[in-house]
């Protein structure tokens, strides 16, 4: 009988649970996919109970397997997609429906409301972060506004893994990687700023208990038992965010490390002892205790899957579509494409577009995807320059994890834009892996999460830049850049011809 974990990943697109053995294998996973709903433009929600729905399914396959092969369970540690903001009341249901996720836009009028009236300066070592529509402290503003009865019935406000903690322990905390994210959590103490909670004209009181990601929350109750095939009692583990979680599962789990999270966004990190505060740089907890400054393209692998239904009506895969790409020259005939989908988290262009900029007749669909996969590259090489700016450092290498790091063309042009190598993971399931390390320090099995990660963590890959490739894409990246700054003038003009759009 082998003792192994269970890791539970509540994501944007599904929920996988898995059997992790010691060794921070993935033995087992079943995943189950939903929807995001989109009521308006700019707005994107969940159902709280699809999150569970599908938790409890994905659970009841691996535990039914683990039964069969004779494996011991020995804890439970779930992370989760961040800043989607749940309000339960006092029976521990969600007084909505569906809830705001992390890329909700509907705040933007609070954020902006916020810019006007506050230094923003002044806020980042009250916050650790500058404003953005994605953090939690202001979809709570919007919902205290617009649901005022949501609001007022709700006793706590959790995250998506949180609320799914809950159904399986019955118990409410957050972890701190999360509060660190919430515009909500005082930096240098790790708790709930008061002062700021009362400057927003938030209610403190609804804000849970803030845990570290290793200390055990609860245990699974009967209830939950019987719904998911885990064990009456098994530890749950107060968790963490997805995204800190997968750096851990990556081996980033050290000062000076960086590291792109490549998944439906972009997320290039750098692990720093204290935040970065800087207005264009957010910062996260760290479930070892560390802060990572980070700066996020929206629409990343977004931006393929958007190419591949604008193009071809999601009738070719993926890796379709990059066979075509790669018959195409670096640079794709001097074809650039500004990926800016869904706009931006940060700064005073929030309303950005996507752009192709140099087409001429002889570009074709390969050049155009060529383009679409450079273009991530360029826009996250120009967030990196930022953040090395800011902290005056500049990483040898970047470790890189979620689904981007299974594309090896992407990977390398990628390398060659940011002229470095990109080393990744043997498992490229990050974040299960980092829910396996947490678990294995609560357990005693480790003293600590570095060296939980030193033992679950192997790097056997490395993608290293192509010097023509690199070349040629240093030439390219100042022409991106000025495209970057010289269209803001114009998405204002933009959002007021969306505005007056005649019907079809």
């Amino acid at each position: 009988m082998t003792d192994c974990t269970i890791a539970l990943d509540i994501g944007t697109g599904s929920t996988r649970a898995a059997v992790m053995g010691p060794d921070g294998q993935v033995l087992r996973i079943s995943a189950r996919e939903y929807q995001q709903i989109v009521p308006a433009y700019g707005w994107s929600e969940q159902r709280p109970a699809d999150w569970w729905s599908a938790s409890c399914d994905a659970l009841k396959d691996v535990t039914a397997w683990a039964r069969d092969e004779g494996h011991n369970l020995t804890a439970l540690a779930g992370c989760g997609q961040m800043h989607g903001t749940v309000l339960v009341d006092a029976d521990g249901e969600p007084t909505l429906d569906a809830v705001p996720l992390w890329n909700d836009k509907r705040t933007l009028d609070h954020v902006r409301a916020f810019e006007a009236s506050e230094k923003v300066e002044d806020w980042l070592s009250r916050t650790g972060n500058p404003p953005t529509p994605a953090w939690p402290a202001f979809k709570l503003q919007w919902l205290r506004d617009k649901e005022p009865d949501a609001y007022a019935r709700a006793t706590h406000v959790l995250m998506p893994k949180d609320f799914v903690n809950l159904k399986l322990t019955g118990e409410r905390a957050m972890d701190w990687t999360d509060a660190a994210c919430s515009f909500l959590m005082d930096p240098e103490t790790g708790r709930w700023n008061e002062s700021v909670l009362a400057d927003l004209g938030l209610d403190a009181a609804k804000m849970p208990t803030v845990k570290l990601p290793t200390e055990i929350l609860g245990h699974v109750t009967a209830e939950a038992a019987k719904v998911t095939g885990l064990p009456q009692g098994l530890p749950v583990l107060a968790g963490g965010a997805d995204y800190p979680i997968a750096l851990l599962g990556s081996g980033v789990c050290r000062p000076g490390l960086a590291s792109e999270v490549a998944g439906t966004s972009s997320i290039v990190t750098l692990v720093a002892e204290k935040p970065v505060l800087d207005p264009e740089i957010s910062n996260v907890g760290t479930p070892e205790g560390n802060w990572g400054a980070f700066v996020l393209l929206e629409a990343g692998g977004d931006a393929a899957r958007w190419a591949r239904r604008a193009f071809h009506d999601n009738d070719l895969s993926y890796g379709d579509i990059l066979a075509m790409a790669e018959t195409a020259a670096p640079g794709s005939d001097a074809l650039l494409f500004l990926p800016y989908l869904v706009g931006e988290r940060l700064g005073a262009h929030r309303n950005s577009r996507a752009q192709f900029f140099g087409l001429a007749a002889g570009h074709g669909l390969p050049q155009m995807h060529r383009a679409v996969l450079e273009g991530v590259g360029f826009a996250v090489n120009r967030h990196l320059q930022v953040m090395e700016r800011a902290t005056g450092t500049r990483p040898d290498m970047l470790i890189a994890s979620g689904g981007g790091a299974k594309a090896d063309f992407w990977l390398k042009i990628k390398a060659s834009i940011y002229n470095r190598p990109i080393l990744i993971p043997e498992e490229a399931e990050c974040g299960l892996v980092g829910c396996a390390a947490l678990c294995t320090v609560a357990l005693g099995r480790e003293p600590d999460l570095e060296s939980a990660a030193a033992r679950l963590v192997r790097h056997t890959r490395e993608v290293r830049p192509d010097p023509v490739w690199a070349e040629h894409y240093a030439r390219i990246q100042p022409l991106f850049d000025t495209l970057y700054t010289q269209s803001q003038a114009h998405y204002d003009t933009l959002d007021a011809l969306t505005a007056s759009q005649p019907e079809a």
